[in-house]
């Protein structure tokens, strides 16, 4: 089946990511995936929208012709130092220049899970370590670089709110929503160790000070499996002397989300005020 001139896939083929793209930087020397695809090789978080827009968005260096194919959106763009790279035989822009690019697509609530995704990491205290894609260093640096580029100043307001630690789009959501309405912002990374000194529960949230752990359930875990696994968690977090409060997708929805009501219950009960005593 041609996709495109020049790009051919069998029929019923399996490919997909890198592999289902590299062709279009395989045509000649100077085409380089960017935008959403890079986005899409990545494994960014991508809301529903962009996250549908599966054409593949190619790009030239300036001097060099505009791309024009079938199922191709076409750029001409200047790239510095560094800002391309190989990745998995693939040649695209760099998880920050990815994340910068995509500030002229994206809300600022959807760049700083993007921005969350690439900076996520967990050390060896965690149960599966992580190492980060880039760093929080890495998009600021690339933010001063391109002070004119569309979508700057929506960049350099994600850069802010950009934390390691959230696993997920939802978990940069629940935090973004607990800020927004005045909460205190949670820690991420927080270990809870149990008494022999041994790491027992990794809230995707916590409130150290008043001993609340958040944890964001998604929809895996309506499974018979990770429910019971669910209820370990909740009791060991008990055991320790914390509060565990589960949020689910329905607590983020809405202009007025109900996990804001939620964990300012919690709060509430260990003490806390809006004032901060």
């Amino acid at each position: 089946m041609t996709v495109s001139r020049g790009v051919r896939v069998p029929l019923l083929s399996a490919a997909a990511g890198a592999a289902a793209l590299r062709a279009y930087t395989d045509l000649d020397d100077t085409s380089i995936l960017v935008s959403l695809s890079a986005a899409h090789v990545w494994g960014a978080p991508l809301p529903p929208g962009c996250g549908a827009d599966w054409r593949i968005h190619l790009a030239r260096r300036r001097g060099f012709s505009f791309p024009r194919r079938v199922n191709v959106v076409g750029h001409v763009l200047t790239f510095l130092p560094g800002e391309v790279v190989e990745y998995d035989g693939v040649r695209l822009t760099s998880p920050a220049r990815t994340w910068l690019d995509l500030a002229a697509l994206l809300s600022l609530e959807d760049l700083v899970a993007v921005g969350d995704f690439l900076v996520c990491a967990h050390g060896k205290s965690f149960p599966v370590p992580r190492d980060a894609i880039c760093s929080a260093e890495d998009l600021r640096a690339i933010a001063a670089r391109h002070p004119g580029m569309r979508g700057i100043k929506t960049a350099r307001a994600a850069l802010d709110m950009v934390r390691v630690g959230a696993d997920s789009a939802a978990e940069t959501r629940m935090r973004l929503a607990l800020v927004e309405a005045g909460l205190p912002e949670p820690t991420l990374n927080h270990v809870l160790w149990g008494p022999r000194g041994a790491p027992e529960v990794w809230p995707d949230a916590a409130y150290p000070e008043w001993g609340i752990a958040l944890q964001y359930d998604g929809s895996h875990h309506a499974g018979r499996e990770q429910y019971l696994r669910d209820l370990v968690r909740h009791d060991r977090t008990v055991a320790l002397g914390w509060i565990e409060v589960r949020v689910g997708r329905r607590h983020l929805e809405g202009e007025r989300p109900t996990v804001v009501p939620l964990v300012r219950r919690a709060l509430q009960s260990r003490g806390w005020a809006r004032d901060g005593s």
